[in-house]
């Protein structure tokens, strides 16, 4: 499967030979650089390791750096593809022309972190009724039951932490590759803020 270590750059819009419009994520890809090659023999599957952005040369230890040793500078992001569709070596840079010729695309991040959350919000919870002395207007209510087993079970959704979740996107449209400016323009949003890191793969659904 075909796939890419990107940062997310923002959101813009694009417009058709008709003249339309359209909203797009514009995905920029920065020296994917081809670090191992696991194949069959070896390792049992096929995958390629794939690894971005340089990683600061205080914070890299020797045994993290070994994996990089005649190949490229340590990388921070370090990504295994499994089933690679493409022929592959060791300290080749791929670029967004691998995606010329795909129309869709499952992009995956991490989501904005929103802090503590209600249940209302976190969860989408109607709460109750909102007139005067109803006593319950945004309580998520019991969690548990009165008899055995008294307890909460895993699970329940309740208040807590919002965000922050590894979050994937699926079968959104390829409007425009640039090879010139390595960026990817995907029709609409993918998670995460400004300048996070994003995996491009392509559609596994399409």
């Amino acid at each position: 499967m075909l796939g890419l270590i990107g940062k997310k750059v923002g959101m813009t819009q694009v417009f058709d030979a008709q003249g339309r419009l359209t909203p797009v994520t514009v995905i920029k890809i920065e020296g994917n650089v081809v670090v191992a090659d696991r194949t069959e023999e070896r390792n049992g599957y096929t995958a390629a390791v794939i690894g971005s952005v340089d990683k600061k040369k205080s914070t890299v230890t020797k045994p993290y750096a070994g994996q990089f040793t005649d190949i490229c500078e340590p990388k921070q992001i370090v990504k295994e593809f499994r089933n690679f569709d493409k022929e592959i070596t060791v300290g080749e840079v791929l670029g967004v022309d691998i995606f010329k010729d795909t129309t869709f695309v499952d992009v995956t991040g991490v989501t904005k972190g929103k802090g503590f959350a209600g249940g209302m919000k976190r969860h989408n919870f109607k709460g109750g009724r909102a007139t005067h002395g109803s006593k319950f207007h945004r309580d998520i209510g019991g969690t548990s039951m009165s008899s055995s087993p008294s307890r909460t079970f895993k699970g329940t959704r309740m208040a807590g932490h919002m965000g922050n979740e590894k979050h994937t996107v699926q079968n959104l449209k390829v409007v425009r590759v640039d090879e010139e400016m390595q960026v990817l323009m995907v029709r609409g949003a993918i998670p995460g803020p400004a300048q996070s890191v994003v995996i491009v793969k392509k559609a596994i659904k399409k």
